[in-house]
């Protein structure tokens, strides 16, 4: 896959990049702030080049607030198509519900302690760029834990809703049913009644997966 990487920490970006091209995927650009990381995907873009996906810190000059995030909404609303995964060091809810409102599917977020596993987070780089989700289970406690939420909750049994946080995260049916102790066919009961109870018609169902999650997050 072809990604961007925008951190504003030198060795990080570099970090980033050696661990992804190490797993033979293409880093096309390397930003450290907002507007680089806008331009750049925009020239891309322009050249036919787009990348399937987007790694970008949440926080980056010039105020360390929330530029990184406010780039990936602008790029989200530019590029639909384009993946987008944001790192953050600590859970920052309004950020990750900007991020995900309104976005069909290729979005992540992650906090920065996931990058120390490799793999995982190599996956979720690839997750995301294949159009599905990576959500940090932290994030999806606090998102799917607000009182704001407890109408769509209440279709769901208890069961219900933990195979669907963990679909936020962004895991398959086979791994759902290795953290619950369950049998695959249990867990693809479950997976069709969330999609019946949240209204989602009969479609592809990996897009299917990703709605289950946004319907829910955005609700």
């Amino acid at each position: 896959m072809r990604v961007v990487i925008a951190e504003d920490s030198v060795l990080l970006r570099e970090g980033l990049t050696r661990l992804l091209t190490d797993r033979e995927h293409e880093v096309v650009a390397g930003v450290g702030d907002g507007e680089a990381l806008v331009a750049v995907v925009r020239e891309l873009a322009a050249r036919g080049e787009l990348p399937d996906v987007v790694v970008a810190d949440v926080r980056m000059p010039p105020t360390h607030t929330d530029e990184g995030v406010r780039a990936a909404v602008r790029l989200r609303a530019d590029f639909p198509e384009l993946g987008v995964l944001v790192l953050s060091q600590y859970v920052e809810e309004e950020y990750a519900t900007e991020l995900i409102a309104g976005s069909s599917r290729g979005v992540g977020y992650l906090l920065k302690d996931r990058v120390a596993d490799v793999s995982e987070f190599a996956e979720a780089v690839a997750r995301v760029a294949r159009g599905g989700t990576a959500l940090d289970p932290e994030v999806v406690a606090q998102l799917l834990g607000r009182s704001r939420k407890q109408d769509v909750l209440a279709a769901l049994t208890p069961r219900e809703r933990e195979v669907l946080g963990l679909m936020a995260e962004g895991r398959t049916n086979s791994a759902i049913a290795a953290a619950l102790v369950v049998s695959h066919g249990a867990v693809e009961k479950h997976v069709s009644n969330i999609f019946m109870k949240l209204g989602l018609a009969q479609s592809d169902t990996d897009h299917r997966r990703v709605l289950a999650v946004l319907t829910y997050l955005n609700s």
